[in-house]
């Protein structure tokens, strides 16, 4: 993974709090209090309350609403709260970005966190290039001394919250196949509350500056800044900082690149869609996902690139349930013989019925984000199935 250039939102009013990365590249406590401010300290029904108000939704994939986690977390024993660093998604690397250049925003996410449902453990998972930087940061402080800090496994589906929370417990990072919900039923037998880090850093904001101040950027009903990382046939492959309404073309247009000129972008990552160049005017809203835009380029194959990464999501499988275990193979197969134009229609009409089959079946979300992905490949690229169907390819004739 290499770190590239970050862009930062920018706001119209030079008095307005900063966003997420405006204290500056690596900027140590003094500089993050300086840019910041203290926190406010908030209660456990203050700061539900300003979430709610804020409409935060989580930023690590599945954009479900902040208060509503923080409100689920409860039960008889103290509970733990878990900030994810984890970032297995092959094209995102913002996770990591945030981390080196604001560590301390993530902190605070984390500590408000805990503090407000009164925390038994406080823990940040990360891969290794973090551990250095988070654990420097907490050294400056004089209030996050309990955090934990463990390095996270690899591999696409070691993210997975369940996944986490069981790399943490046995030391095996893959999915639970659990009845019991992890706000319930977590880490240590705890109930457990499980943020991505940008979450937290948001979480962070919106403690210190209200609900209505997160609101005041972005889609009402997706409201705020998010990070994503612009990779594929751009002239650069960067993280930006923008506020969710900000249009596809719009994102990739800060990378160098005209997104209705490409073959197609594929928003959310390997667990996202496709989308055709003429969709791109619109934001991305909840199919953010992990705020991934992968900008295919007109010479290359759309059904060759799904192909590939159709057989990483396969080999990528925990492989403890059946969509995992065959459904995934055999979607992998079909896709591979659509690629090659074998059997074509055949083939694609296959992957339609695999897509079915696995969707909503699995032990995880993992057999979900594949057939979504599937079904988003057969709509953009219909026409590349025709020509494959006759031995050609549209990319490779331009």
């Amino acid at each position: 993974m290499t770190m590239t250039a970050v862009d930062l939102a920018p706001s119209d009013d030079a008095a307005a709090p900063p966003r997420l990365l405006a204290a500056g590249r690596s900027a140590g406590a003094a500089a993050h209090l300086a840019a910041f401010g203290p926190r406010r300290g908030l209660g456990r029904p203050e700061l539900e309350r300003e979430l709610e108000r804020s409409g935060l939704t989580g930023r690590g994939g599945a954009a479900f609403p902040a208060f509503r986690k923080l409100a689920a977390t409860t039960g008889r024993r103290a509970p733990v709260v878990i900030g994810n660093g984890s970032e297995g998604e092959p094209w995102s690397w913002k996770d990591a970005v945030l981390l080196a250049n604001a560590p301390h925003l993530v902190l605070d996410g984390l500590l408000t966190a805990a503090d407000a449902l009164g925390a038994a453990r406080t823990v940040l998972y990360l891969h290794g290039p973090a551990l250095g930087v988070v654990a420097a940061a907490i050294a400056e402080r004089s209030d996050a001394g309990r955090v934990e800090l463990v390095e996270a496994a690899d591999g696409f589906v070691a993210g997975e919250a369940s996944a986490v929370v069981n790399a943490l417990q046995t030391g095996r990072a893959v999915p639970l196949d659990r009845v019991r919900r992890l706000s319930e039923h977590g880490l240590d037998g705890r109930p457990t509350l499980l943020h991505n880090v940008e979450t937290l850093a948001q979480l962070a904001l919106v403690e210190r500056y209200g609900g209505d101040w997160f609101r005041g950027v972005g889609d009402p009903a997706q409201p705020g800044t998010r990070l994503v990382t612009v990779t594929g046939d751009v002239a650069q492959e960067s993280v930006f900082e923008v506020p969710t309404d900000t249009t596809v073309v719009d994102i990739v247009a800060r990378a160098g690149t005209e997104a209705r000129l490409a073959a197609a972008v594929l928003f959310g990552g390997y667990h996202g869609r496709w989308i055709a160049p003429t969709e791109t005017g619109a934001a991305p809203g909840e199919a953010a996902g992990a705020g991934v835009v992968h900008v295919l380029g007109v010479r290359r194959c759309g059904l060759a690139a799904t192909a590939g990464i159709v057989a990483e999501l396969a080999a990528a499988s925990a492989r403890q349930c059946g969509p995992c275990l065959f459904g995934l193979p055999a979607m992998a197969e079909r896709f591979a013989d659509l690629a090659a134009g074998r059997l074509a229609p055949q083939a694609a009409a296959e992957l339609a019925r695999l897509a079915e089959v696995v969707d909503g079946r699995g032990s995880c979300h993992h057999p979900d984000g594949a057939a979504r992905l599937v079904r988003s490949a057969l709509r953009v690229f219909g026409r590349d199935v025709h020509a494959h169907a006759e031995g050609r390819c549209l990319r490779s004739a331009r």
